[in-house]
């Protein structure tokens, strides 16, 4: 005959609170135990469970035919309704784990354990012994009140918590794509829905990057191009390297993905000494969504290289105050690293929280741009990363942007104790939508510092208020107020005119008098986009000028400067020089080619014991340094005349990711009439293949 022996061993573990053991009152109890004496409630509940699993168990024929000798453990509660749920089984067979709980599903519904008076869940362990065997009823069994943890109903809840939260999760949707997160900045990428954003008709806004998922689903369906550039893979490893993200979770009110940053290249600079060029960057990026409303990304970079000639130089004239010897163009602050290498660490992420369908907000640490070119005389995104607070507001015809910048000024003659100084910048930024065809921005910008003990000026705060009334009512040193325009207007719906123009001082009677006054500090920009030119689908040709004044962006409180890290917060020359560029970009599939060509000239200072003047060009300098108060032109001082053809193709990898294989070719040529310490004459061809996740702009054009 067949018998069976059980115990329970009530559980001690509870999920997501700190548990007492409280005093036991009464245990659960079948109908069978209604007349049994309190002492003896146990031993009949054990009794009563024994014997329904020995009469219901079928055990399964695979377990008889291979004559197996052992147990199951199954972990089951008796919850506040008196139901029996079998939470957790073990055991060698899948067959005697899928019989346990279909037993236990079938236990009748009991009278609930207590405590106080009031229904409660308890938990238990038991050990189903195979072969079965019969039980046997054991009278006077003592009771330990000590093993018995009774839960209130909050914990009651929490039981299942885990098991409710795993059975929520679902095959992820993509979710990104409608998401409040900014969609990577890079010029490659974006031109893959500029025509659509930029048809005639639409009440898009172009001007503020980088762009909300949820603003670019309005036109172009990313979600469904990513879809379609799937490969048919079936294996888990083919699916995340060619199609997914590495970790992706969907839940009931939230999801997450988790991806890997690779930036690994080695190439040639014929001009370099040294044998080759090369950069080893690893990262993560974390994706986020918590309800509809807020999302969060972060990316982490940890990189080494080495650089063309050209590049280590910017580099290492970027040098801030300290013993590293070099800021890495739009990175950060590197240290060295083995030979003629730098390392230089890198962290980004923001927040984004949109509380009303018209407006977003965004707090992190990154980069902003504005404009519909290649370039911006306005903001742009070629130096290092810097804390922000972003309001993007939309309604009617208008997108109206308020950023708030904190931005450092890293040169040995501003650091006090050792620290960088720390300065501010605000700016509003409104594009209006005047027709179908015709859009006009308006901008302002503000740059102070903490002078008097003023920190971060609350009356910048305002999002309406205009910076310039601001500026002369806080004194005339006290920042540095720059006025802007945008346009752009849609030809059709192949060709679009965009321009800028930018106003730092203006002297309406120096501009009468014609000669050429150093306060006339402007700049402008023009250029045409031809969307699937020569009607070939995906191919964009895009021509653009840019000129820029002397001692524009420059100040007379140097540290007022429009800069941060060494570096220009607008266009990467900084100012003093005229620019040409033309630009191709075409993509099929997952292949794609890009071609950049950029003719410039440029006014350098001599930084000569002979000529220590400012020629303009270098806005970190106090404009009271020119050389002259007329005659000003662009060019001025060390004339430069530079040439630069950038070509690069490659194939996406993975387009969830943006992770691409690439080969890039850089020819640039670059002279000065005088050939100086900081100004050497160069003529340069860098090549380079490698493998890179393409989350933001690499500028190389300097």
């Amino acid at each position: 005959m067949k018998r069976i022996v059980l115990f329970a061993i009530l559980l001690t573990t509870t999920f997501g609170y700190a548990q007492t053991v409280l005093t036991y009152e009464k245990s659960p109890v079948f109908k069978e135990c209604d007349s049994v004496a309190v002492d003896q409630l146990k031993s009949c509940f054990n009794f009563t469970l024994n014997s329904f699993i020995y009469e219901n168990f079928k055990i399964p024929q695979i377990v008889i035919d291979e004559s197996y000798v052992g147990d199951i453990k199954v972990l089951f509660e008796v919850n506040k309704e008196g139901e029996f749920k079998a939470i957790y089984t073990d055991a060698i067979y899948e067959e005697l784990k899928e019989e346990s709980k279909r037993v236990f599903d079938s236990l009748p519904k009991i009278q609930p354990g207590t405590y106080n008076g009031n229904p409660t869940f308890v938990q238990y362990s038991i050990s189903i012994a195979i072969p079965l065997v019969e039980p046997v009823l054991k009278v006077n069994e003592p009771i330990d009140p000590d093993k018995i943890i009774v839960k209130d109903s909050i914990n009651a809840v929490l039981s299942s918590e885990f098991d409710d939260i795993t059975k929520e999760i679902k095959a992820y949707d993509k979710l990104e794509y409608n998401s409040q997160l900014n969609i990577p900045f890079t010029h490659s990428y974006y031109a893959r829905f500029d025509d659509e954003m930029n048809a005639i008709g639409t009440n898009s806004h172009t001007g503020a990057k980088p762009f909300v998922y949820s603003d670019v689903a309005r036109y172009y369906d990313i979600k469904a191009e990513k879809e379609s550039l799937a490969k048919e893979t079936s294996s888990w490893l083919g699916k995340k390297i060619f199609n997914e993200h590495l970790v992706e979770v969907q839940g009931k009110d939230y999801w997450f993905t988790v991806d890997p940053i690779l930036d690994l290249q080695v190439g040639k600079d014929t001009e370099a000494d040294f044998s080759s060029t090369w950069n080893n960057t690893r990262g993560i990026n974390i994706q986020a969504g918590l309800g509809k409303r807020f999302n969060l990304t972060a990316s982490v970079y940890e990189s080494q290289g080495r650089f063309a000639d050209y590049f280590n130089q910017f580099a290492e004239s970027l040098k801030a105050f300290g013993p590293d010897p070099a800021i890495i163009p739009g990175r950060g602050i590197a240290k060295s690293f083995k030979d003629n290498s730098y390392d230089y660490p890198v962290a980004e992420a923001y927040l984004s929280y949109t509380p009303a369908d018209f407006l977003n907000i965004q707090f992190g640490h990154g980069k902003n741009f504005i404009g519909d070119g290649y370039r911006s005389l306005l903001q742009s995104d070629v130096s290092s990363p810097y804390p922000f607070l972003k309001l993007n507001a939309t309604f009617w015809k208008i997108k109206y942007t308020s950023t708030w910048m904190w931005l450092k000024d890293v040169r040995d003659e501003v650091i006090e104790d050792k620290a960088f100084l720390t300065k501010y910048m605000a700016n509003h930024y409104l594009s209006w939508n005047v027709s179908k065809r015709l859009n006009i921005g308006f901008f302002e910008s503000v740059v102070w510092s903490d002078s008097n003990g003023r920190g971060f000026d609350v009356n910048y705060l305002n999002p309406i208020i205009f910076f310039r009334a601001i500026e002369f009512q806080t004194g005339q040193g006290a920042g540095n107020a720059i006025l802007g325009l945008s346009s752009k207007y849609k030809w059709n719906n192949k060709v679009n005119l965009y321009g800028q123009f930018i106003l730092d001082e203006f002297s309406l009677s120096d501009v009468k008098a014609g000669d050429k006054s150093w306060k006339n500090k402007y700049g402008y920009q023009l250029g045409v986009k031809y969307f699937n030119a020569f009607d070939v689908d995906n191919l964009l040709i895009q021509a653009e000028y840019n000129q820029v004044r002397p001692y524009t962006y420059s100040h007379n409180t140097q540290i007022l400067n429009y800069a941060n890290f060494n570096q220009p917060m607008a266009h990467l020359w900084g100012a003093n020089f005229k620019e040409l560029l033309l630009i191709g970009r075409y993509n099929y599939k997952r292949w794609f080619g890009d071609a950049k060509f950029i003719v410039g000239k440029r006014g350098f200072d001599f930084n000569t014991d002979e000529d220590s003047f400012s020629y303009g060009g270098d806005i970190y300098r106090d404009y009271n340094d020119r050389n002259a108060d007329t005659g000003i032109e662009i060019g001025q001082g060390n004339k430069t005349n530079s040439f630069m053809t950038e070509i690069q193709a490659g194939y996406v990898l993975n387009p969830t990711t943006n992770l691409k294989v690439f080969t890039n070719i850089i020819y640039r040529d670059f002279n000065p009439d005088a050939i100086t310490a900081s100004t050497q004459d160069s003529n340069t061809l860098w090549f380079s293949i490698g493998l890179r996740t393409d989350l933001f702009n690499w500028y190389n054009d300097f």
